[in-house]
Formats: structure tokens, sequence, C-alpha cells
């Protein structure tokens, strides 16, 4: 569903970022306000379910239905769903043990653990920039963790942070997915097949303890599914007006609105210990962004120097 920059307008592609980000937050404070009366996997189901008509209409206008439709790799889909799935259910199951800004800090690291990833199973070369990055990062992973993990398993923080932690990872993998996937099947297809297999894989559940919400808390967990539609788009509509590498900072905008949902909604406030170690995560991110940025300026220079004509 991403498409080449139609127009170079910044403001605009910050405005639907932003946007997005704040939506996804929203959603997660859906999420745990909902833990206590719904499972995960019934709430994997409704956000995943009730994106789908959102998703399905947005195609529809722009004319690209048919690439939502169209899979070269049936398997790929399978695969990502199985892995996006269960890193879905680890987040919501953590949200309803954790405070919002944890989870959301916590997140931070999944480019972290992505280079990990890449280096161990795709053989990509990590230099010193990386390396750094990588060793900033899990270090602030580690000072936000270690509070928690003096517990035992009964400990319901412990378990949070070692659900969190997994969901973290297993988005790592799924990016590492996505890039094969990219090479063969269209973003439209790798979006819509998602929510389905999500969906399907979420009912599976069912017969662990679903139950039948109240009006209010239906409501809200149809909420989530349309938000979750809506996030969706807008985040791949910033990137029509701007460059990933210029949008990719305002990311860490999550956690003033973690901040704000998490003391509103649920008289939560972050730990200074919390903090330091978000901060951490988020300068070795940014030291990856900013080293692909300059890997992507050294492109640009290179390709003057190509004949267009192949000759």
């Amino acid at each position: 569903m991403v498409k080449p920059l139609t127009s170079h307008r910044p403001m605009l592609a910050i405005l639907l970022k932003v946007t997005a980000i704040a939506l996804f937050t929203a959603l997660s404070g859906i999420i745990k306000a909902t833990s206590e009366h719904v499972p995960a996997g019934e709430a994997v189901f409704f956000r995943s379910f009730f994106a789908i008509p959102v998703i399905v209409v947005w195609l529809s206008m722009r004319g690209e239905l048919r690439h939502g439709l169209i899979t070269q790799k049936p398997m790929f889909h399978v695969w990502r769903g199985l892995v996006g799935t269960s890193a879905m259910g680890m987040t919501f199951m953590g949200l309803a043990l954790l405070p919002l800004p944890e989870v959301t800090a916590i997140g931070y690291a999944t480019p972290i653990f992505t280079l990990i990833l890449a280096a161990l199973l795709l053989g990509e070369t990590i230099r010193l920039v990386r390396i750094s990055a990588v060793a900033i990062g899990l270090l602030g992973v580690m000072i936000m963790i270690w509070p928690r993990l003096g517990g035992d398993m009964s400990d319901g923080a412990m378990l949070g942070v070692l659900l969190v932690v997994g969901a973290t990872v297993a988005r790592g993998f799924v990016q590492i997915h996505i890039r094969r996937m990219v090479q063969s099947e269209h973003t439209a297809a790798i979006v819509f097949y998602f929510s389905l297999t999500a969906s399907a894989l979420a009912l599976l559940t069912a017969p662990f303890g679903w139950t039948m919400p109240d009006a209010q808390t239906a409501a809200l967990l149809v909420g989530a599914g349309i938000v979750g539609g809506v996030a969706q788009i807008l985040v791949t509509s910033s990137y029509r007006f701007a460059p990933a590498s210029m949008l990719a900072p305002y990311d860490y905008a999550s956690m003033i609105f973690a901040i704000v949902i998490g003391y509103v909604w649920f008289e939560e406030w972050p730990t200074l210990v919390m903090l330091a170690g978000a901060t951490l995560v988020i300068a070795g991110n940014v030291l990856v962004i900013w080293r692909e940025h300059r890997l992507g300026l050294q492109r640009g220079k290179a390709k003057p120097m190509i004949d267009p004509k192949g000759g």
C-alpha cells in the first residue's frame, strides 16, 4: 500500500504520522482497559477483524483492492500471521500486567532486536555504529526490566516484562520476514492478509476462555479494531509525502501519549528508572536512523555516476 512519494509535503506527513501514533497508543489504552474483562486472544480478534472493513474500503477507494487479494506466496502470509499474531497477543497480555508507558518503552527495542536477528539469520554485516547502537539499546532494555526481575514467576509484573520482551523479539522476526515478503508481495496484500490470518488465529483461542463482553466493553473492542485500521491507513499515507528516515523519529511521540493516557486513564506514572532506560533505547534507535540516513545519502550521491541508458 505504500507508494513512492507523490509530493514532498513534510508538514502533512508529520501530521499524519503523529496522528497515527496517537491512535495506536490510544488503541493500547483501550486494550489495557478491557483486559480485566476479556482474554488477550479475544482482544486480538476484535483488533484484527474490525480493522478489515476499514482497510477494504480504503483499498477500494484507491483502486488497490485486487492487490490485497492476490498473493504469490501464501505461506509467507501464514508465517507472518503466526509470528505477528503471537507478538500482538503477548503485548496485549503484557498490557494487563504493566503500566502503559513501560510497555511502550520496551517496545522501542524492536529495531535493536531486528538488527541482531538480521545479523544472525541473514548474515548482514553490523559495523561499529550499529554495534554501538545495539549495545546502547540493550543496556536501556536491561535498565528498564531489571527492577521487575527480582520477583518470581507468580509476580505479575515479572511475567508482564517477559511477555512484552518476547513480543518485541517476535516483532523483530516479523520485520526480517517482511523484508523477504516485499520482494514478491504487494504491501496491500501483506496488510490485508495479516488482519485476516490474525482474526482466524485468534478464533482458535475461543475454547480457552472467551467471555461475552458487556455493551461498553464490546464497543471499546470494536472501536479498537476501527482505530487500528484508521491508524494503519494514516501511517501508510504519511510515507507518500515524506521519506521514512525523516518520519522515523516521530515514533517516539508515543511515549508522550502513553504517559498522558496512563496517568489520566489508569493513574500510572513512569518511574525514573524506566525513563532512563527508555532514553538509552531511543538513543540506540536514533543512532541506527542516523546511520541509515547517511548510507542513503551515500547511495544517492552514487546514482548520478550510473548511465541511465545502461551503456
